[in-house]
């Protein structure tokens, strides 16, 4: 009998009895209610996803696991708490692909209208200027995107893209070092970095 009552106290000390009788007590009305963990908003979510990714890709050492993590980043990045324009990016991102360059630029016109604070927007429209030759329209949306999400390391080469082409190197050369600092497995980065810094070297 002595055994059962130490066998009994140890299990309540351990927390393994008082599961059932909250549980009874929550079917009860009017009993104690269990109490409950807020859930985070979904931006909140992705905030913390890409935090843990952005860690882990400045930890990576293969080409092939950091193209894994950034694939999940754009996937993050690519996200919003409204479908309508996570719709109408997925038809900018189409319509470009199709060489449809006006009709992809339209679709971003209205998005960043409606939802400025979409950084994946201005950054695609960013993209859409650069292919049109509209490098300050370009230069402008840019910034939009850093404001919103500083690493975006894509932003951050694209930056680098367009102060070459204008003549810019020290710029470029900083736009693409600022994007090695977040993403140093970034390859288009790492040669860009190589072949300003050989030129600085020959001057």
């Amino acid at each position: 009998m002595k055994r059962i009552a130490r066998l009994l106290v140890c299990l309540i000390a351990a927390g393994l009895l008082s599961a059932p009788v909250l549980a009874q007590q929550n079917r009860e009305p009017g009993g104690p209610r269990a109490p409950t963990i807020p859930r985070k908003p979904p931006a909140e979510v992705r905030s913390d996803l890409l935090d843990s990714l952005f860690a882990r890709l400045r930890k990576v050492d293969s080409p092939v696991e950091a193209q894994v993590v950034e694939r999940a980043i754009w996937e993050l990045w690519m996200k919003s708490d409204s479908p309508t324009a996570e719709l109408l990016l997925t038809q900018a991102v189409k319509a470009l692909g199709a060489g449809e360059e006006q009709a992809s630029l339209a679709i971003l016109d209205r998005l960043v209208e409606i939802h400025p604070d979409f950084a994946e927007a201005w950054n695609k429209r960013a993209t859409v200027y650069f292919m049109l030759g509209r490098y300050g329209d370009s230069l402008a949306d840019i910034k939009h995107v850093l404001d919103l999400e500083p690493r975006h390391f894509g932003a951050l080469s694209g930056l680098g893209m367009i102060k070459q082409q204008q003549g810019d190197n020290n710029a470029a050369l900083a736009a693409f070092r600022d994007a090695l600092a977040v993403n140093p497995q970034l390859q288009g980065a790492k040669q860009a970095v190589e072949e300003l810094a050989a030129d600085e070297e020959d001057i």
